[in-house]
């Protein structure tokens, strides 16, 4: 099994962060479930993957070129993906990887959750997601995500597709039971 990981680019201002991040990739790591990530050394994305490595564990970077040039791809990995584009490096983590979870993160992290859900919305993947909720990181997303659901624009079987949890191995636990909705397809992948 893989599962991608979308974290910050930095550490945050808590430290729990970090030892979040670096607690997830030795839960991985411990159930031999492989690591799919941005592919840098930096932040809570270079922690959760030198956890995998340690325990060790298989780890897959995936890193646009002008990424790889600013010197922030991890050289230490199991398998190193350079591509071109960071539209590139979405698609290709979401088709090496069985599930998602987001660590505490910016608008990168955000974009690519969101992404993910949306495809899986649109009957593009089925596979879970999840959010390794840190010190109540994204409590506010999920009070939104429940404003949403109540003003009609999710649906409880979309809000339903994202599971939060605190803990690394409960999330794990969780996204390996979580009930995805059976979606017909409104666009093919290539119509994106």
């Amino acid at each position: 099994m893989r599962v991608c990981v979308f974290a910050g680019s930095s550490s945050g201002s808590k430290p729990e962060y970090r030892t979040a991040a670096e607690d997830l990739g030795r839960e991985l790591a411990a159930r031999g479930i492989e690591l799919v990530y941005g592919g840098a050394h930096v932040g809570l994305m270079g922690g959760v993957a030198d956890a995998v490595l340690a325990g060790g564990g298989r780890v897959t970077g995936v890193i646009p070129n002008a990424l790889v040039e600013k010197e922030v791809a991890h050289r230490g990995l199991t398998d190193l993906r350079v591509v071109t584009s960071m539209h590139e490096r979405k698609a290709l983590m979401a088709d090496l990887s069985d599930a998602f979870v987001a660590l505490p993160g910016g608008w990168g992290t955000l974009d690519e959750m969101f992404e993910i859900l949306t495809w899986a919305q649109l009957g593009l993947h089925r596979k879970p997601c999840g959010l390794l909720n840190v010190e109540g990181f994204f409590d506010r997303l999920a009070d939104y995500l429940d404003h949403a659901l109540a003003e009609g624009f999710l649906t409880r079987e979309h809000r339903g597709m994202l599971v939060v949890a605190d803990d690394p191995d409960v999330i794990i636990e969780r996204l390996k039971s979580v009930a995805l909705p059976q979606v017909s397809k409104w666009i093919g992948r290539g119509e994106t």
